[in-house]
């Protein structure tokens, strides 16, 4: 689960960045709407944190 949950956030941030770089304004608030997805994956991924 934890693999799924790192690759969502590599997705998400890739997609964010072609969004921004590629597309720029055309786009709009969906690619604010990825990187708000994306730290809320990182920080998920913090606080559930590696379990033995």
């Amino acid at each position: 689960m934890r693999d799924l949950v790192s690759l969502i956030i590599v997705i998400l941030i890739i997609g964010w960045l072609v969004g921004y770089f590629g597309f720029g304004e055309a786009v709009g608030s969906f690619i604010h709407i990825l990187l708000v997805l994306a730290i809320i994956g990182i920080l998920y991924r913090l606080a559930v944190g590696r379990r033995p």
